[in-house]
């Protein structure tokens, strides 16, 4: 190895130095010196004259400069390469800071993109007119202004500007409006205390047409709460006051019609079947308005009950179950056209729900049904015998109608209702089978019931009632 004094006598390192040369010098100087050593311990052993421990003595310490040179250049290579290792590694940490740097500005710009998408804002839930509709109706300072050097950003925030300008005039259009509900809702309130004042006076009024009504024979309230109850009449009761009443105005009949009954149990009953009709009729609606039959021998029908208790259980059965509504009808003497006619007899007519017959009988008669005029007012009709087949079937085939009753089932009753039937037996059957009397005498049936069956059934019935009770007062 070549090294260089100083001035000062350090040895300085050449710019390019052989490490592995320095390392082998150190090696051999180091075997060298163990040589010499061996040998002085053997000039000690073997005694040796000490003349050659100095020659030996001089070379040790020879080599002991070779070592410190050797180490010393080693020493100066290493710190060389620190020094070089300590710049080397300043510019790559200054490096690895502006990486970090720059990763965290990437990371902090990321941020910054994805919390601008992110942000909510009101306008994706603004619903904008369309381009065409801003540039025809937006006003001139909205379309001309510049808010943003960007044309699609600044298109956007003029439509912006133009629907809060719609919004603003909308809620001023809002406030007229609400000032004049505001007018119209004091309007109501006064109005309304108007209305609640006028029941009064107008009760006042109607008590003081009252005379007034009866000296012109207008009862115009009567009639008008007489119609409310005619739409709460079956059917079957409808259509005999109406009858009645197109007979009266219409050809003048000397009658005089009334509804009569419970109004509130109407109402109700009207209800329950039209709760039954829609499916929302309840177990008990129907256990009332359905028959069940008395089972307290177990379903065992070995014994029949007697015709008088098994129509007593038919009465109590609801089987007569009548309308609330009845039609009380007046007949009065058609010989005096004035309101002071006498009045002849008075029938009133029900209608039965379960069997769907109508029943008429005399009202406050103190003679049973069998001796009034309405039995046998048609031949063979006593009322006993019921005329729909469905009602006999219920009641039972030997069973008639129950005799006590005031009211009985007339068949004129039921053709003046407009319920019509098929008999029970063919006619070409009852021609051909009975004799020459039975056939005469059908035959005049036939022509009595024929004159009720046409349109001016009303007109042929009361006439036949008034008939028979001025022939009975005749007799009398």
């Amino acid at each position: 190895m070549e090294v260089t004094m100083a001035e000062h006598g350090e040895l300085l390192p050449e710019r390019k130095i052989d490490t592995a040369a320095l390392y082998d010098t150190l090696r051999e100087g180091k075997d060298s010196v163990e040589e010499i050593v061996a040998k002085m311990l053997a000039i000690k052993k073997e005694a040796q004259p000490k003349s050659q421990l100095r020659e030996f003595v001089t070379q040790i310490l020879l080599n002991f400069v070779t070592l410190r040179q050797a180490n010393r250049s080693i020493l100066l290579e290493e710190d060389s390469v620190k020094a070089e290792t300590e710049s080397a590694k300043a510019s790559v940490e200054f490096t690895t800071l502006q990486l970090q740097s720059l990763l965290y500005e990437k990371n902090h710009q990321i941020k910054a993109i994805k919390a601008c998408k992110d942000l909510n804002t009101k306008y994706p839930d603004i619903e904008l007119v369309p381009q065409e509709e801003f540039f025809s109706d937006a006003p001139e300072e909205i379309k001309n202004s510049v808010i943003s050097k960007d044309s699609a950003h600044n298109l956007m925030l003029k439509r912006l500007n133009f629907e809060l300008f719609q919004r603003k005039e909308l809620c001023k259009h809002r406030d007229k409006l609400e000032q004049r509900k505001k007018a119209l809702q004091e309007t109501v309130v006064h109005r309304k205390k108007f209305l609640s004042s006028l029941p009064l006076p107008l009760k006042s009024l109607k008590k003081a047409s009252l005379p007034v009504q009866q000296q012109l024979g207008v009862m115009h309230m009567k009639k008008l709460k007489q119609q409310q109850l005619a739409d709460l009449l079956p059917p079957p009761l409808y259509v005999i006051y109406s009858q009645l009443l197109a007979s009266k105005e219409a050809f003048g009949e000397n009658i005089d019609l009334e509804l009569v009954g419970s109004v509130k149990d109407a109402q109700d009953l009207a209800r329950q079947l039209a709760n039954k009709a829609t499916g929302m009729s309840t177990n008990s609606e129907n256990s009332n308005s359905e028959y069940v039959p008395d089972d307290e021998d177990g379903g065992q029908r070995s014994k029949r009950p007697k015709n008088g208790s098994r129509k007593e259980n038919l009465d109590h059965s609801g089987m007569y179950q009548a309308h609330p509504l009845k039609i009380a009808l007046h007949i009065n003497d058609d010989g005096a056209l004035d309101s002071n006619s006498r009045e002849l007899i008075g029938l009133k007519f029900e209608y039965l729900i379960n069997l769907n017959v109508v029943c008429v009988g005399v009202d406050d008669s103190e003679e049973g049904p069998e001796n009034n005029i309405l039995c046998n007012l048609f031949p063979d009709d006593n009322g006993l015998e019921l005329p729909r087949q469905s009602a006999k079937l219920i009641i039972g085939d030997c069973y008639s109608f129950h005799e006590r009753r005031t009211s009985r089932p007339y068949k004129w009753a039921q053709h003046l209702a407009g319920i019509d039937f098929l008999p029970e037996v063919s006619p070409l059957f009852t021609v051909s089978e009975t004799s020459n009397d039975e056939t005469a005498r059908s035959a005049s049936v036939l022509s009595s019931l024929s004159l009720y069956r046409q349109q001016n059934r009303v007109q042929t019935i009361v006439q036949r009632i008034r008939a028979c009770i001025k022939a009975q007062l005749v007799l009398e």
